[in-house]
């Protein structure tokens, strides 16, 4: 059966997400932290924005409030993230990026670059700039990428 230019498409999106993923996370593995999913990065960010519990985590990344709870109890045991009391509730844990998670969201955000420069040393910066130009105009009324990029992991059934 031939395949479909459409599907061809989305296979190779999703190839080059993988492969960024890919390189990141092997490099943080190399760097001390094994074990570190997309995921995580994607719930850092969400949490470090204001999604301070696991209901609100899973609405700001789309997933169930149960997926949530998994990727919190794993962002925990990797250090990442803490449970606080609230104030005005004793009942209630807020979550807050501890400092091992600050460090590293910014050392991921660095990976990224390093990678998209050799994107960029490979394909040309010109090429590599209206390629990112062409996306962002195709995707610019869709939900955020962190949001879109949760839901892929969660569609394809990632374990965190």
């Amino acid at each position: 059966m031939a395949r479909s230019p459409g599907a061809e498409l989305a296979l190779l999106l999703l190839g080059g997400f993988q492969s960024m993923v890919d390189d990141v996370h092997g490099e943080l593995a190399h760097r001390g932290h094994p074990g570190v999913r997309a995921s995580h990065e994607f719930a850092l960010r969400a949490i470090g924005e204001g999604a301070d519990t696991a209901s609100e985590l899973g609405r700001r990344l789309s997933v169930s409030k149960q997926g949530a709870a998994r990727t919190i109890a794993a962002l925990e045991k990797l250090g990442y993230v803490e449970r606080e009391p609230d104030p005005s509730d004793g009942r209630l844990k807020r979550l807050r990026v501890t400092d091992r998670g600050r460090d590293i969201m910014t050392l991921g955000a660095s990976l990224f670059d390093d990678v998209r420069e050799r994107w960029a040393a490979h394909m040309g910066p010109e090429q590599l700039e209206a390629l990112e130009a062409h996306l962002a105009r195709l995707v610019a009324s869709r939900p955020s990428s962190v949001e879109a990029a949760a839901r892929l992991h969660e569609d394809l059934g990632e374990v965190t």
